[in-house]
Parts: C-alpha cells; structure tokens; sequence
C-alpha cells in the first residue's frame, strides 16, 4: 500500500505563520520576488532557444516552448535546489503570473465565436468535458492516485491540459510534485496526439469539419489543435478552433464548482458549522476576469490592435510560469508515480476520444 501523502489528507498542511519582520512588505517585497523571476525568465528563454533550434533542424517545434520551460526547470529542480532568496518570485510566477494570463485570453474569445459552433454540439461539447472529467477521475482512483491528483489530471484531460491543470491546481491546493508530474504526462501525450490524431480521422474517413470538432474535442492546447488540424485544410482548423474554445470555456464552471467542493470540505474538517462561503472563495478573481474580458470582446470594447499584444502578453506569462512550475517542484516524483499516472493519462485521453466520436455520430455530423 503506498505510503499516506499530504494531499491525501482532509485539510493541507499549512506552514506556522512567521512573525510579521519575515515577510517584508511594499518595496522590500517587490524587491523579494525579482531572484526568483530572474530564474523564471532565464529558464524561459532557454526554452524559447531550443524551440527556435527544433524549428531550425525539424522545420517544425514538435515540443512547445511551454512544454519545453517545465521540463527545463523540472531538470533543474532534480538536480539543483533554488535558494530560499529565490521562492517568492518563484511561487510569485507560478501562481499570480498564470491567473493574469487567463484573464488575458479571455479577450480572445466571443460570445458570437462561441455561438456560432450551434447549440447541439455546445452543449453536446459541455457533455463531453463532464463525462471526460468523472471518467478520468474514476480511473485516477482506481489507479489509487491522491484525489488532487485525479482532479489535476481530469481537468488537464477534459479541459485543456497545462492550462486547466495549473489553473485548477490553486483552486484545490494541489502540491506542486503534483502539479509538474501531471503537466509533464499531459505534455507529452499531448504531442502523441497531435502526431497520431490526423491518421486516425484518415482512417475514418472523416471530411476537415469533422475532423476539426474530433479535434477540437480531444486535442489539449489550442496550439496543439492548429497543429493537428492544418493538414486537413482550413475547414478543420476553423471547427476545431471553434470547439476548443467551448472546452477553454468550461473552465469558469469546473473551477467555480472545485471551489464549492473545497470550501465544504474545509469547513467539515474544522468542525465548523456548514455555511455558504463568501463569493469571493467561490469564484477565484482570474475567473471572473476571465469572463468580463470575454463580455467586452464580445461588445467590442476591446480595440482590434490589443487583441494580438494581449495573446502574445499571455503566451509569455504562461510560458514563465510552468518554468516556475517547474522550479518549484521535484522531478523524481515522476519516477516515483510515473506508471500510475501514464496508465491514467493514456486510458484519459482514450475515453476522452470515444466520447468525442460518440457525440459525432450522435449528432449526424459522420
């Protein structure tokens, strides 16, 4: 039987709070924070040369930089651990620099986007991101992985995989180990994906807008599905577009509704009387940023002009801030997990298919 982890237990284990001297405020913080990012951005832009170097030799980057910064910084973990002057731009990065990216990509997407897919496959693609995520939750389970574990790892799978899983992961207070050995699965099967997926739809048979919602539904990043459906043509890359975005979408509910779960689970620990959080518990602040940037680009209140510096301002963060994941964690914990999580990932993304081909067929789209 394995050993107890901390995530399993019923409420995280918080450090001792510290007396007030050790945790400077004003300037001196925003002094704190710049070693840490420093490594952060160094790690980054080694990520952003060896992808330049994979365009160079490959004429393709089969591993995106984002996927590059982790394992870079995960390697760095397994071998070097950062000094304490370091943590708080570390953990500053990883957590606050993600939420901001959110928020920003959501002026990327409309309501008329959305809209326009038609309600039968919207919601049919919301049934597929719940099924997906009880599915692989269960298998997350049965493989005897900590329930965050299970949850990271069903919501990177459903949802959108680095992004959901490292967005998720604050809402449920998931343990960093855990957090860069799900990204790092995730990462990796994703471009197994984005290699395999055209064959199969080949195989089927299967016409570009097709083939772009059986994209759309499965494939993780919205990278990885413009890669994935260009060579089926422009009316594949524009349904699959459309589709992953609806799945982007269904990260406000999953996260509102983890924060449910989470606050009633905290109260029950504590003994306390069960009563309605706050909403400001309830609803983390860079999902509700994430839907009022989608409500002004939808009433046009965002210039065209911004809509490019604001993808490319997120793209970045992002990038900077699974380095920091990366950082923050132990690369061994990949060894010690790694059959158990690869056997739930890869069983994940199998459901994940058959229910995207489930939903096709209903629908009359084959």
């Amino acid at each position: 039987m394995a050993p107890r982890r901390r995530s399993e237990q019923a409420e995280p284990m918080i450090p001792a709070r510290q007396p007030a001297a050790a945790h400077p405020t004003g300037p001196a913080a925003a002094l704190s924070l710049i070693p840490g990012f420093a490594l952060c951005v160094a790690v980054t832009l080694t990520a952003w040369l060896a992808q330049s170097f994979e365009l160079r030799l490959l004429d393709r980057a089969w591993v995106e930089t984002l996927v590059l910064a982790i394992l870079i910084g995960a390697a760095i973990r397994s071998i070097w651990t950062p000094p304490a002057i370091m943590r708080p731009g570390v953990e500053f990065t990883a957590r606050t620099l993600l939420e901001v990216a959110i928020v920003l990509l959501g002026g990327s997407v409309s309501a008329a986007t959305v809209m326009a897919i038609g309600p039968g496959l919207l919601l049919g693609t919301a049934l597929v991101v719940a099924a997906a995520i009880g599915v692989s939750y269960a298998l997350g389970r049965l493989f005897r992985l900590p329930r965050r574990m299970a949850v990271l790892i069903a919501c990177g799978n459903a949802i959108c995989g680095n992004s959901a899983i490292a967005a998720v992961a604050p809402v449920i207070d998931a343990e960093a180990d855990d957090v860069s050995a799900a990204i790092a699965f995730t990462a990796v099967l994703g471009v197994a994906v984005v290699l395999l997926l055209p064959l199969l739809g080949i195989l089927l048979g299967m016409e570009p807008v097709r083939y772009g919602v059986l994209a759309g539904l499965t494939v993780y990043a919205v990278p990885q599905v413009l890669a994935a459906t260009v060579p089926m043509g422009a009316a594949a890359v524009q349904s699959g577009t459309l589709i992953k975005l609806v799945r982007v979408l269904m990260l406000g509910p999953v996260c509102l509704a983890l924060s449910v779960v989470m606050a009633r689970r905290r109260e029950a620990a504590g003994g306390a009387a069960v009563r309605r959080a706050p909403l400001r518990q309830l609803v983390p602040w860079f999902i509700v940023g994430f839907l009022l940037m989608m409500a002004a680009r939808s009433l046009g209140l965002i210039p065209a002009a911004a809509l490019p510096i604001m993808a490319d301002t997120a793209m970045v963060l992002t990038v900077l801030s699974m380095a920091a994941l990366g950082l923050g964690a132990d690369a061994r914990a990949l060894v010690r997990s790694g059959p158990r999580i690869a056997g739930t990932v890869v069983l994940s993304l199998l459901a994940l298919v058959g229910l995207a081909l489930g939903l096709i067929y209903l629908l009359a789209l084959i």
